[in-house]
């Protein structure tokens, strides 16, 4: 059912372990409500959001192009922090996140197939670059990202309903097929497989399938997959996901909303608890939370050239 941001903001102050998704409050001191990102004359659009909590930082991938640019908690106004264009073998960028070492790894979508390009990279927290890796198999696309309990990196495939770990073993980084769901998860025309998060008793990943409006639970311990049980919730558009606590939010990108449910901590149930509008003139694709507050991408993905300003907001709601 749909809520309006008055029943929401009560739900958030009720004593439950879900609510909608943070807003920004007085108690922020001073933090902008806007984090403006640079873009090209051409136009920019942008998808991944990863935040360092203990660094204050966060990271944004750009579609087009494939820089990365990195924020600040506290200012306004993001920078460049690693060039696109080819840069490391980089052309374009979807999704991004950071382990606790401060490592950042990035998904490259489409930027392999075809090319022999990487199809992921791996960064220190000063920029130096650790690892550019292929991975193995034809036609992949890899979308999102989530540290595992191992400490290892998972990332999505959407052109097939597989999931690749990335680890360093040995003092090498590597990459693998870790899951194959292949003859359990459908795979559909358009984007499958996207926003990844860790179960909270550390047992499973919780992965969207946007096109299908569909969750799917990776055993971590038998890489087994089943369908999470939602109750035929719609989640068309799924994209981004965040867990926090037993709270997931779902960000549906063209959809424009944002469903909050609540998740076992096994991850293989869930129950709708609110939906919303998200503000019309935006495309959210993803969102991570850092210092309390829940950041979202605003993609531009609904301009055929975009233009500025790009940013990334914390209030995602329509007015």
């Amino acid at each position: 059912m749909k809520r309006t941001l008055a029943a929401v903001l009560a739900l958030a102050a009720a004593p439950l372990l879900v609510a909608a998704p943070a807003q920004a409050k007085p108690s922020d001191h001073g933090r902008p409500d806007t984090y403006v990102l640079t873009g090209d004359a051409g136009g920019s659009k942008f998808e991944g959001i990863g935040a360092d909590e203990r660094r204050g930082v966060f990271y944004v991938s750009e579609v087009t192009g494939g820089e990365i640019h990195r924020g600040s908690a506290g200012t306004a106004e993001a920078e460049q922090w690693l060039g696109g264009d080819g840069t490391d073998g980089r052309f374009t960028a979807r999704g991004i996140t950071t382990d606790a070492a401060g490592r950042v790894y990035v998904a490259g979508g489409p930027n392999g197939i075809g090319t022999g390009r990487p199809d992921l990279w791996v960064y220190a927290p000063d920029g130096r670059l650790l690892a550019a890796l292929r991975a193995p198999g034809e036609n992949v696309f890899l979308n999102d990202v989530a540290i595992g309990p191992d400490g290892a990196a998972y990332f999505t495939n959407s052109n097939a309903p597989q999931v690749y770990r990335v680890a360093l073993d040995d003092g090498r980084w590597g990459v693998t097929r870790w899951a194959d769901a292949t003859g359990t998860v459908e795979q559909r025309a358009g984007f499958n497989l996207g926003g990844v998060v860790v179960s909270a008793d550390r047992s499973a990943l919780v992965v969207a399938q946007g096109n299908a409006g569909l969750l799917w639970r990776f055993d971590l311990g038998t890489a087994a997959v089943s369908l999470v049980e939602t109750g035929l919730v719609p989640l068309a558009d799924a994209d981004g996901l965040v867990r926090q606590g037993s709270r997931l939010t779902v960000v549906r990108n063209f959809a424009r909303m944002i469903a909050t449910l609540e998740l076992t901590a096994d991850g293989r149930r869930a129950r709708l608890v609110s939906e919303v509008a998200t503000d019309p003139t935006r495309v959210l694709t993803t969102a991570k939370v850092l210092r309390g507050r829940m950041l979202f991408v605003d993609s531009k993905f609904d301009e055929t050239v975009a233009s500025g300003p790009y940013e990334v907001v914390t209030d995602p709601l329509a007015r």
